[in-house]
Parts: structure tokens; C-alpha cells; sequence
């Protein structure tokens, strides 16, 4: 599957983002529920760390558009694991 546009890409790393940190501030025990301001700062640092991995330049040459997407995809999952574990 390739993309005529980067801003596809862009778009679902982004969406993803957003659902990963929603997913880790819905598992703490907060009665209030998570605060909208921090769902997005957690989203944004974890939307810029598999952006950085997506565009970088030295993956070997068969790594195709769609394998380095899923590539920033595991990672925003892994980091929001990752995030949850510390925080909690």
C-alpha cells in the first residue's frame, strides 16, 4: 500500500497518538477521569517519537512505505505501555 500523500500517513500516526494516550490514562483508577490537556501533551510527545522513527533515513532499502508506518505504530504502542507502567 503506498500513499500519494504524506499527510495520510501523517494523519493516522496522529490519530493513533491520540488513541494510544487516550487508551493509557483510561486504565488509571481516577475517579474524575483524565484531563484533556494532558491526553494531548502525552499524545503529542508520543506522536514526535514515531514521527521520528518514520522518517528516519537509514532502515535498510526494503523497508517500504507501509512497513516503516506499522514500524511507528508498534512503538507509539509500546511507549504508551511504556508511559502507563512508569506512571502507574
Amino acid at each position: 500500500m503506498y500513499f500519494k500523500s504524506k499527510k495520510i500517513s501523517l494523519v493516522i500516526l496522529g490519530i493513533t497518538a491520540i488513541l494510544c494516550s487516550r487508551a493509557m490514562f483510561f486504565f488509571f483508577n481516577d475517579p474524575e477521569g483524565p484531563n484533556l490537556l494532558i491526553v494531548l501533551v502525552a499524545a503529542a510527545i508520543i506522536f514526535f517519537v514515531s514521527l521520528a522513527i518514520y522518517v528516519y533515513k537509514s532502515f535498510p532499502v526494503s523497508f517500504t512505505p507501509l512497513k516503516k508506518l506499522l514500524l511507528a505504530i508498534f512503538a507509539q504502542v509500546l511507549l504508551a505501555t511504556v508511559f502507563y507502567f512508569c506512571l502507574n
